[in-house]
């Protein structure tokens, strides 16, 4: 799951909901952040590898990476990850009474006001991501094309990653099918961790 989703699958708490996020950017063992983040960000920070392992070892999941030609085989998880935040996008209104555009408003609000405990390569990216609107920016293709291009730039070896999104739209129907399978059962693990 990408940056969407884990803020939507976190407890209703902006130290959860932070912790959530920083799932991506806050490496090893809990246990030297302890005197630094609240306890319910690094809750937040645990809720986000249990939802990335539960996902990774699905096996909707990997019948989505399966559907990724060979050529980006490398990059499916990346590939479905963003695949999945513009599914949920999309069907938005299945899973949340909030608005996308109320709760992404309200994400950016927590992320803005809390600014000064998050590491520093995410304090950085916080205004670009403000501004390009990128929790946003899975409702369109130039959005989803955009998010590729992004992270292509930051793998270091030569990848083929940043047209992905033509992964996405030659196997369209068969991984918004995985997804509408999988998201409930993911939403129920989540809720019950």
């Amino acid at each position: 799951m990408n940056y969407l989703a884990h803020l939507f699958l976190a407890k209703n708490t902006p130290e959860f909901q932070i912790g959530n996020l920083l799932g991506d950017f806050v490496k090893g063992s809990l246990e030297k952040y302890q005197n630094y983040y609240h306890q319910d960000i690094l809750q937040g920070i645990k809720h986000h590898r249990q939802i990335d392992y539960f996902t990774d070892n699905h096996p909707i999941f990997i019948q989505s990476k399966n559907r990724i030609s060979q050529s980006r085989k490398r990059f499916a998880g990346i590939i479905i990850d963003i695949g999945y935040d513009r599914l949920l996008s999309s069907h938005w209104k299945q899973f949340s009474e909030e608005t996308l555009e109320d709760f992404i408003t309200r994400m950016y609000n927590i992320l803005e006001n809390n600014q000064n405990i998050l590491p520093e390569k995410l304090q950085k990216a916080l205004p670009r991501m403000i501004e390009q609107n990128w929790l946003g920016s899975y409702q369109t293709r130039e959005g989803i094309n955009l998010t590729f291009q992004r992270i292509a730039k930051r793998i270091k070896r030569v990848n083929n990653l940043a047209t992905a999104q033509e992964e996405l739209i030659n196997n369209y129907k068969g991984i918004e099918k995985d997804f509408l399978e999988f998201f409930p059962e993911l939403y129920t693990y989540a809720k019950a961790l």
